[in-house]
């Protein structure tokens, strides 16, 4: 590849940050309001895409707990940053506290909700310790303040 041509790659390459949201978070805009809000994560996931058009941000959900890991797995070595709410599983899984240690790129774990004010056993994270950081309780602006985190 000529050199020209390398700069102009490496130029014009957009950043990679994926948000990967565990079970239940497909319900939100009609989940617990109160804890939650109205609005649904697609319609934010637009209006974020849209403030950060600088970056090539994706997003996945699954309310199932290998798949998130096999989605981890997927991304976690060419993307520039992953931003996991794992919601439940954050509490209770061991094995996607596994796979955010074992990648390279990147985790800031995010909630909505403030997890400490919350019932005791969301006060436990297995997935806190091998995240690059963790956002908590703003909301879905706790998405954006992680997207940032990365920039």
């Amino acid at each position: 590849m000529c050199f020209f041509c390398t700069i102009h790659f490496i130029t014009f390459s957009l950043m990679k940050i994926i948000i990967i949201n565990g079970p239940n978070l497909n319900l939100l805009g009609k989940r617990e309001p109160e804890v939650y809000g109205s609005k649904t994560f697609d319609s934010y996931f637009a209006e974020l895409q849209s403030k950060f058009s600088e970056l090539q941000l994706e997003y996945y959900q699954s309310n199932i707990e290998g798949e998130l890991i096999d989605k981890i797995q997927e991304v976690g070595f060419s993307y520039d940053g992953v931003i996991l709410n794992a919601a439940a599983y954050t509490h209770t899984s061991v094995g996607l506290g596994d796979v955010v240690k074992a990648i390279n790129t990147p985790v800031v774990e995010v909630h909505i909700s403030n997890t400490h004010k919350r019932e005791d056993f969301r006060h436990i994270s297995y997935i806190s310790s091998g995240a690059k950081g963790v956002i908590l309780g703003f909301g879905l602006k706790s998405y954006e303040l992680a997207v940032r985190s990365f920039l």
